[in-house]
């Protein structure tokens, strides 16, 4: 009977035991639990404020691309300026929420995203590298202001040079001087002509034979109007002089307007914004659209 009821006690001490360590396991996984109740709230304020600025930064660099576009494609000094600064403050806002997302993807650990953030920020860095490079081409706006020239001051020397020719052929018979003075006309005409091209040319070899081309038009209606004055009476002098003085303000108009289409402003940030920058934007979209995909699945885990 000793023996008996000394496995009897025993055996109630196994009980015991397993019965501690279910009571202990129990007890750990509801710690466990309890913590993990306690923790989602804090994820998913993080990751939501992670995800409020992800959506600020894509709101950013889709204003800012935009603003950056118009500011190339304005035809006005004033509306150029006003979309470059709408383009550098998006672009200020676009860099703040790019640094105050790391952090936070950081305590959460998420490391994908972490590598798709840095991606980005090399992405976001050519970015505004090229824009600072193409906004002040594009507010320069020095073929813009070439055409105004050659559409304006350009048009009223040659107006008023066809002026004082007509009233130099109208004071004796025409005979030759018509002809001297078409010429004049034609080779002021061929000018207006090269200078359109000119203004639209990026190449500066091709402006080059452009200004010799209209060198040599230029010699041609000093010419003309040389041999209409040899042709003429005395009484078309005065007439004369005002179209010598109208071709004199022709061509310092003309060099105004080479000098301004030599700088090429507008046309070298066209380029630059349809060619390389046009590369970056539909990069940096593809990793926002990335990250936006990546933390839409942590949100789905983190309320399962």
């Amino acid at each position: 009977m000793l023996t008996s009821a000394r496995m009897c006690s025993a055996d109630g001490a196994v009980r015991h035991a397993w019965s501690v360590r279910v009571l202990l396991f129990i007890a750990t996984l509801a710690l466990a639990a309890s913590a993990a109740c306690t923790n989602t709230p804090a994820v998913l304020t993080e990751l939501s404020e992670v995800r409020r600025l992800a959506s600020e930064m894509r709101v950013a660099f889709t204003k800012a691309s935009d603003a950056s576009n118009r500011a190339v494609m304005a035809d006005t000094d004033d509306v150029s300026a006003a979309a470059a600064r709408e383009a550098g403050e998006h672009a200020a806002r676009l860099q703040t929420a790019l640094e105050q997302v790391e952090p936070h993807l950081r305590s959460l650990g998420y490391t994908d995203e972490i590598a798709s953030l840095e991606r980005l920020k090399v992405k976001i860095a050519e970015y505004r590298a090229l824009d600072a490079e193409i906004l002040p081409l594009a507010t320069e706006n020095t073929n813009l202001k070439a055409q105004r020239l050659s559409f304006r001051e350009g048009q009223q020397a040659a107006d008023a040079l066809v002026s004082g020719l007509d009233s130099a052929l109208a004071a004796g018979p025409h005979g030759e001087g018509e002809l001297h003075a078409s010429n004049a006309v034609k080779a002021v005409l061929g000018i207006q002509v090269v200078q359109a091209r000119h203004i639209a040319e990026a190449d500066n070899a091709s402006m080059d034979r452009m200004e010799q081309q209209m060198a040599s038009l230029e010699r041609t209606a000093r010419e003309a109007l040389g041999r209409l004055r040899s042709a003429r009476s005395g009484s078309a002098s005065g007439a004369l002089d005002a179209a010598t003085a109208a071709l004199d303000r022709f061509m310092a108009v003309n060099r105004e307007i080479v000098q301004l289409s030599r700088r090429n402003t507008n046309v070298r940030s066209l380029a630059l914004s349809l060619g390389r920058k046009r590369v970056v934007v539909a990069e940096c979209e593809d990793e926002l659209n990335r990250l936006d995909e990546a933390l839409a699945r942590h949100s789905f885990d983190a309320t399962r």
